[in-house]
C-alpha cells in the first residue's frame, strides 16, 4: 500500500506521464485504447497520441451488455457480475495492446478508464425530484488495476454529479485544456451514440463554456439497421440510409419531440432515444408502410438536423468560427456530407485524432486528478463544475 502511494506522488511530480485511456461508448461496438504521453497540467497540458487501437467486441460481449444495457428492469445479479466481468475483460485487452505495441506494463503510469455506462439518468429525464442526476458505469476499476498492475483512475461521472453536475457530457473539461484561449471561436462536435458538442467562445475562461448532449448520433441509426439486420452494427458507408428517400411526415415528428424544446445545456442518453422512439414517431406520423431503407435515410436526415440546429443556436455569423467534428460519425459519409453543407459558411473538418478523441479525453482527466490544480476551471459553468475527477484504484 505504501509503495503503491509513493508511486503515486512520484508520477504526480514527473514532467511527462504514460497514460492509457479508456472508453466505451453508448454504440457497443468495442473499446477504445489510447497510449498517450501526457505533460504538463491545465491549459500547460499538451498531449501526444502514441498508440491507438479500437478493439471490437465479439457478439457475446455485446449481448451480455444489451441484456442490461438501458434497461429499468434487469437482472441485478447479472448487473453484479458484469460490473466486475467487464473490468477482467477490458484488463485483459490492454494487456494484449501492450504486449502488441512491445511496451513493458512498467512503462505506463496510469490507466484511465470511463467504464461502459448502463444507465444515464438526469433528473430532466426521470423527474423524481427526490433523487437528483444519476448514472451508472460498470467496468470496475479495481479489477483492471489487479489484472494489469498499474495504477487505474476510473468512475469519473459520479464526483460531476456529486459536485451538481448531470455527469454529462464531460468533454468541457478536456476541450477547454486543448482549445481555450484560442483566438478564434470554436465548436467541438461529437457524434458517438449520443452527439454532443463544446462550444468556446474566442478566448474565454472555462465559465464562458459551454458543454452540452444534442441528442442522436449513431444510436437510432446503429438501432435500426441492427434491428432488420441482426448481423449488421452500423450503416456501413450509409448504404442503407442512400438506398432510401427522407419521410417528411415522420422527420416533422422526430424533431417535435419535447427533448428538443428544453434550454442548453442538457444531456441524455439511449434511455430515451432507442427503437421504442423510434415505433413511436412511425406510428404517431402514421408512416408504418414506408420501407426499413426510408426510415434509415430519415433518421440520417434526423440526425444531420438536429446537430446543426444545436450548432446554430451558439455560433455567430462569424466565418472565422471553426468546428472540429470527431466521434464514430465521422464515418459516416452521408451525415457528414449533410453537416458541412448545412455549415458551409463555417470551417468544417475533422478533429485531430478524431477515433481517439473521447478514449485521449479521460487520459487527461486522470493527469489532472493526479497532477493539475482543479482551480483552472475557475468557479466552473452552468452544470460544468471546478472539481477533479476519477477514483483511484491499486494494483496492490
Amino acid at each position: 500500500m505504501i509503495e503503491s502511494i509513493e508511486k503515486l506522488n512520484h508520477i504526480a511530480h514527473q514532467p511527462v506521464r504514460k497514460i492509457i485511456g479508456l472508453m466505451s461508448g453508448t454504440s457497443l461496438d468495442g473499446l477504445d485504447i489510447a497510449l498517450c504521453e501526457v505533460s504538463g497540467n491545465g491549459i500547460t497540458t499538451k498531449i501526444n497520441l502514441l498508440e491507438f487501437e479500437t478493439i471490437d467486441y465479439d457478439t457475446e460481449f455485446r449481448n451480455e451488455i444489451k441484456a442490461i444495457f438501458s434497461r429499468k428492469n434487469i437482472d441485478l445479479e447479472k448487473l453484479c457480475l458484469l460490473n466486475e466481468w467487464i473490468g477482467k475483460v477490458h484488463a485483459a485487452m490492454i494487456n494484449k495492446k501492450l504486449s502488441d505495441w512491445k511496451i513493458n506494463k512498467n512503462e505506463i503510469d496510469l490507466i484511465a478508464s470511463h467504464g461502459q455506462t448502463i444507465y444515464h439518468a438526469p433528473e430532466s429525464l426521470h423527474k423524481n425530484f427526490n433523487f437528483g442526476n444519476g448514472t451508472l458505469q460498470i467496468g470496475d476499476g479495481d479489477h483492471i488495476a489487479v489484472n494489469t498492475g498499474i495504477i487505474t483512475i476510473s468512475d469519473f461521472r459520479q464526483k460531476h454529479i456529486a459536485a451538481g453536475g448531470e455527469g454529462a457530457p464531460l468533454a468541457a473539461y478536456g476541450d477547454y485544456l486543448l482549445y481555450a484561449q484560442k483566438e478564434k471561436e470554436m465548436v467541438l462536435l461529437n457524434i458517438g451514440g449520443i452527439s454532443n458538442l463544446t462550444y468556446i467562445p474566442a478566448g474565454c475562461g472555462f465559465e464562458k463554456i459551454i458543454c452540452t448532449d444534442i441528442g442522436p448520433g449513431n444510436n437510432l441509426m446503429d438501432m435500426w439497421i441492427s434491428n432488420h439486420f441482426p448481423e449488421k452494427h452500423f450503416d456501413q458507408d450509409a448504404a442503407l440510409a442512400k438506398s432510401g428517400e427522407v419521410n417528411a411526415t415522420l422527420l416533422a415528428t422526430l424533431k417535435s419531440h419535447p427533448f428538443f424544446r428544453l434550454t442548453f445545456p442538457k444531456t441524455t442518453g439511449p434511455e430515451l432515444f432507442n427503437l421504442v422512439f423510434i415505433e413511436k414517431a412511425i406510428l404517431e406520423s402514421e408512416t408504418e408502410s414506408i420501407s426499413v431503407e426510408d426510415v434509415m435515410a430519415t433518421l440520417n436526415k434526423f440526425t444531420a438536423d438536429i446537430i446543426c440546429h444545436a450548432i446554430h443556436h451558439f455560433i455567430s455569423a462569424n466565418p472565422n468560427c471553426e468546428i472540429l467534428i470527431s466521434g464514430g460519425g465521422t464515418h459516416n459519409p452521408l451525415l457528414f456530407s449533410r453537416i458541412k453543407e448545412f455549415l458551409s459558411n463555417h470551417s468544417v473538418s475533422i478533429a485531430p485524432n478524431a477515433d481517439a478523441k473521447e478514449a485521449m479525453l479521460f487520459a487527461l482527466l486522470a493527469n489532472e486528478m493526479i497532477a493539475g490544480d482543479k482551480n483552472i476551471f475557475s468557479n466552473g459553468s452552468d452544470k460544468m463544475p471546478n472539481v477533479s475527477m476519477g477514483k483511484i484504484c491499486l494494483p496492490e
